[in-house]
């Protein structure tokens, strides 16, 4: 049996706010946001990202990687074509790699690098009744807006990009809002009802959805599509920074590993880098994040773990200095909320 690990208390109540049927709010403004703009921003961008660029029409959004040579990821974005340019969003750990990335291209033509971190905020509404808190603030078109569509609307005076996505399972949307407007908008959606939530609980939200962050469940050690980003990939497009590694594990078939569920027979979450055993007594994976999942009653964990092992069901251990416990394999996402009922 493990010793609990050191981790900061999730809030039950936020929690239920996000996954019992209502609707939370949670500043996510500590991830970076990046204007590219220029007559030649989709050829170079296109050269550099793992999506299509070309097939993204205007008012759209599109998951996409940054890779190197080798096919291991760079960064995981958000690309949102606006009518001033393309938006990319990303997490806060991998902004200055994204600028230096799209940096070096602003001297070969017309093709222009803003950096709006802190000229923008990110705010992201999350629950089953997140479209009815959009909708009381922002109104109808931005809660009925699709799932890679784009709204651009109005806060009072303040400019509001909005996209429909999930950071928990639970159906979402992100308000990438003018800096200094963002504390009204914050303010007028909670006073309508929506929770405030935490990173600690949105990390359980994050593990319980099954999503990786990056520097803790993928980094540039990771194949891209080891790390379940397969819809940020075009196989059809031309050439890109890392295709060549990407498209031969392809056409081989699989990966050798890939990111997948653990579920646990206790309570008590697994330590990061646990490795995770074989019935054989194999060292199949490690544990890359690991949290108590109130809706199962059980930790949980995502973790790499080689092909042959992914299965849901397959019984495993997951073992560190601190003991083991058993477990199996599951499926991504462990829970499925509003977001897989939606429209």
């Amino acid at each position: 049996m493990f010793d609990p690990p050191v981790t900061k208390p999730m809030s039950s109540s936020e929690y239920s706010a996000v996954r019992d049927g209502a609707a939370g709010l949670i500043d996510l403004s500590s991830r970076g946001r990046i204007l590219v703009s220029g007559s030649e921003a989709v050829m170079f961008l296109n050269g550099l990202i793992t999506n299509d660029m070309k097939s993204l029409a205007v008012n759209a959004w599109m998951p996409a990687a940054f890779a190197n040579v080798q096919g291991r990821l760079l960064a995981a974005v958000r690309i949102i074509h606006r009518a001033d340019g393309f938006l990319i969003d990303t997490e806060s750990e991998t902004r200055d790699d994204v600028i230096k990335l799209v940096e070096r291209f602003t001297f070969a033509g017309d093709f222009k690098v803003t950096d709006l971190s802190t000229e923008m905020a990110l705010l992201s509404v999350q629950g089953a009744k997140a479209a009815d808190f959009v909708r009381s603030v922002l109104g109808e078109d931005a809660a009925n807006i699709e799932r890679r569509g784009v709204v651009n609307t109005q806060f009072e005076s303040a400019a509001v990009t909005v996209i429909r996505d999930t950071h928990t399972a639970e159906d979402g949307f992100d308000l990438f809002v003018e800096a200094n407007a963002a504390t009204k908008i914050r303010d007028t959606l909670t006073n309508a009802g929506a929770t405030t939530f935490s990173e600690q609980t949105l990390e359980t939200l994050r593990i319980e959805a099954g999503i990786p962050r990056y520097g803790i469940d993928m980094d540039e050690s990771n194949v891209v599509t080891e790390s379940n980003l397969d819809d940020a990939v075009s196989f059809t497009k031309g050439c890109y920074i890392g295709q060549e590694i990407i498209v031969r594990i392809k056409h081989r078939g699989h990966v050798a590993k890939k990111l997948a569920g653990v579920i646990l027979d206790e309570a008590t979450p697994a330590p990061r880098n646990s490795k995770i055993i074989s019935n054989d007594e194999k060292e199949i994976g490690r544990v890359t994040s690991s949290t108590f999942s109130p809706r199962l009653n059980r930790a949980i964990a995502l973790g790499f773990v080689k092909y042959d092992y992914l299965a849901p069901g397959t019984r495993i251990k997951v073992s560190s200095d601190v003991g083991s416990i058993d477990g199996e394999v599951s499926a991504l996402p462990f829970v499925k909320g509003s977001w897989y009922e939606a429209p």
